[in-house]
């Protein structure tokens, strides 16, 4: 009964606290960001995207680090420019018309680690989505814009804080 009662008192008193927000950054050293916004430099272009996109990256980085988001002079710097949106046919039915249709974007992004330049790098990142040709685009357009720029903020985060 004593040993029940010891066992439980050090239980009590002892805790492990285990958190997981995505990232593994040392707050000591890194404590702020700048994310400057991405112009789109495409020839294709949905108005929306370039808002969308630019806010889905700082609210991915707001919701799921602790870093101070700033104007300039951040530890930790994200830029880049939206360099592609575009649509090709995917699949053909077998009456020889297009059955589906991928839509795709495609950012480069410059990321500058001033607390640690090893960690630098400059490359593209490309989200797809794929609707059937039955659909407009118009009727779609804004949901599977919506996923493609969370599947490039998630990728961006990734490559950036993640290191895992």
């Amino acid at each position: 009964m004593t040993l029940t009662a010891v066992c439980l008192v050090l239980l009590s008193a002892c805790s492990v606290k285990y958190g997981f927000n995505g990232a593994s950054i040392d707050y000591s050293k890194t404590k702020t960001i700048q994310i400057v916004d991405f112009p789109i430099r495409s020839s294709y272009v949905w108005g929306p995207m370039g808002p969308l996109f630019n806010n889905q990256l700082k609210d991915v980085f707001a919701n799921h680090t602790r870093l101070q988001q700033v104007r300039r002079n951040g530890d930790l710097v994200i830029q880049g420019e939206i360099t592609q949106y575009s649509q090709r046919n995917k699949s053909v039915s077998s009456e020889g018309y297009s059955a589906q249709t991928e839509l795709s974007m495609t950012v480069n992004v410059k990321f500058t680690n001033n607390v640690n330049h090893k960690e630098d790098f400059e490359r593209s990142f490309t989200a797809t989505q794929t609707y059937e040709t039955t659909q407009s685009l118009a009727s779609v357009q804004e949901e599977l814009v919506t996923q493609m720029c969370k599947d490039l903020t998630d990728q961006i985060f990734n490559a950036t804080v993640a290191n895992w």
